[in-house]
């Protein structure tokens, strides 16, 4: 295996094959090669989480996926019990909904499994996914690198499904409701049916979109880390965050009432507040480090 100039720092320079006892660099193609074998595992997994999704589509449809779409869903009875503990009267419980689904297309319920199937197979499967892309990376950093790295595993799935949980539990039901109550015209001149396919997408980028957007905190540490931000950058323009999160959470809540929007909004500014912390220890670690070096 052949080596390359010291003087050149590049990522795929920095790769090692862990494999060599004298730890020497891989060519690009040892690179392409560890790459391969990384993605056909993880592929693999993915594959097979996807497979057993497919053989018990009928249940996870009736269970999972067209869930937030009927009204004996968890999330309108415990937001409607909530709001009475809380002395709210019926400021948290959403109009009963039923979403009848329609299809226009000879292939449509059958290319709709295959999407959940394929989807729910990339949730699931997120830990080993991120953990085959870390394996990949991880020769490329440094011993202080790695060591700052340590549970990213962990958090980044934490994360993700935190997010997840949070789409699937609170934003589609909000989402669904408000769009099936939504009335154009006058009345009995619109009849809400989506199709299959356009409810199961809105679903799934709700799911995966609240997913990546939990990861705001990971991000925020990994920027901070190099240089990118800093928790003073976070704390000028906080008053223009939570503006843009309040707009948000006014968007996509059914009601105009602030309770409602105010359970939106409150997760979304945690995770700004735990950003703002993450970032703001890492400042403080920086200048540790400087004074020490002083």
């Amino acid at each position: 295996m052949a080596t390359t100039g010291s003087d050149r720092k590049s990522f795929f320079k920095r790769l090692r094959n862990k494999n060599s006892p004298e730890q020497e660099e891989m060519t690009f193609i040892g690179h392409l090669e560890a790459l391969r074998w990384h993605l056909v595992r993880g592929a693999a997994v993915w594959i097979s989480v996807a497979i057993a999704i497919f053989v018990y589509i009928d249940w996870v449809f009736d269970n999972i996926i067209y869930a937030p779409a009927r009204p004996s869903f968890v999330t309108y009875s415990a937001l409607c019990n909530w709001s009475h503990k809380l002395g709210l009267g019926n400021a948290l419980c959403m109009p009963p909904v039923t979403i009848p689904l329609q299809g226009n297309t000879v292939s449509g319920p059958f290319m709709s499994a295959i999407n959940i199937a394929m989807i729910g197979g990339v949730i699931i499967a997120f830990p080993y996914l991120f953990w085959e892309l870390w394996r990949f990376i991880k020769p490329a950093l440094s011993p202080k690198e790695v060591k700052y790295a340590r549970g990213s595993i962990l958090w980044v799935s934490l994360c993700f499904f935190l997010g997840a949980a949070f789409g699937y539990f609170l934003l589609a039901p909000f989402t669904f409701n408000f769009l099936a109550n939504f009335t154009l015209g006058s009345v009995g001149a619109y009849k809400y049916m989506p199709t299959l396919d356009d409810y199961i997408d809105t679903l799934n980028n709700i799911i995966l979109g609240c997913g990546i957007a939990f990861e705001l905190p990971i991000l925020a540490y990994v920027l901070a880390k190099i240089g990118l931000i800093t928790a003073k950058f976070l704390k000028k323009y906080r008053k223009y965050a939570f503006v843009i999160i309040l707009i948000v959470a006014a968007v996509i809540t059914p009601s105009p009432d602030w309770t409602s929007q105010t359970i939106v909004a409150i997760p979304l500014l945690l995770l700004y507040e735990i950003s703002v912390m993450l970032v703001a220890s890492v400042d403080r670690k920086k200048a540790k480090e400087e004074k020490e070096w002083s």
